[in-house]
C-alpha cells in the first residue's frame, strides 16, 4: 500500500517522518529536505534562524501562507543554524531566504524580508504556470 510522505507525495514505501500538519509549515531537516524535490505540489521553503530579526518578522506571514495555500502549496521551514549544509548546497548567503521549488527545481527565490503580498504574488505566479 502506498504511503504519504512528509510533503504529501505518494511513494510506495512506509515513511518514518511524521505526516505534514494541515495548514501548518513543515519543519525540514537536512535529512528530509530531499522530500522537497520529490513533492507533487510546489514547495515554499523559508530558510531562517531563531536569532534573525527579519526571519522572526516573516514568521507570521509564512504561517498565514501555509493556511491560505493548504492543498495547493506545501510551506516548509528549515533552521539555517541546524542545517547549514543545505544552505551551502543551494548557495544561500543570507537569511531569511525563501525559495519555491516545483517539480524538483528552484523556480523562485527571495532574499530578505518581504510583505505577505509579495510572497503571494510569487506563489500565484508559480501556480498559474500549471504543471
Amino acid at each position: 500500500m502506498e504511503s504519504v510522505s512528509l510533503l504529501g507525495k505518494r511513494n510506495g514505501r512506509a515513511d518514518k517522518a511524521e505526516p505534514r500538519l494541515v495548514g501548518k509549515p513543515v519543519h525540514l531537516t537536512a535529512a528530509t529536505f530531499e522530500d522537497v524535490l520529490r513533492s507533487d505540489l510546489p514547495v515554499l521553503v523559508d530558510f531562517w534562524a531563531p536569532w534573525c530579526g527579519p526571519c522572526l518578522m516573516l514568521g507570521p506571514a509564512v504561517e498565514d501562507l501555509a493556511r491560505e495555500y493548504d492543498g495547493r502549496v506545501v510551506v516548509a521551514k528549515l533552521n539555517a543554524d541546524e542545517h547549514g549544509e543545505v544552505l551551502e548546497r543551494l548557495g544561500i548567503a543570507g537569511i531569511p531566504t525563501l525559495i519555491v521549488f516545483k517539480d524538483g527545481s528552484e523556480v523562485a527565490r527571495h532574499m530578505g524580508y518581504a510583505p505577505r503580498q509579495v510572497l503571494r504574488q510569487k506563489l500565484d505566479s508559480v501556480l498559474s504556470q500549471g504543471g
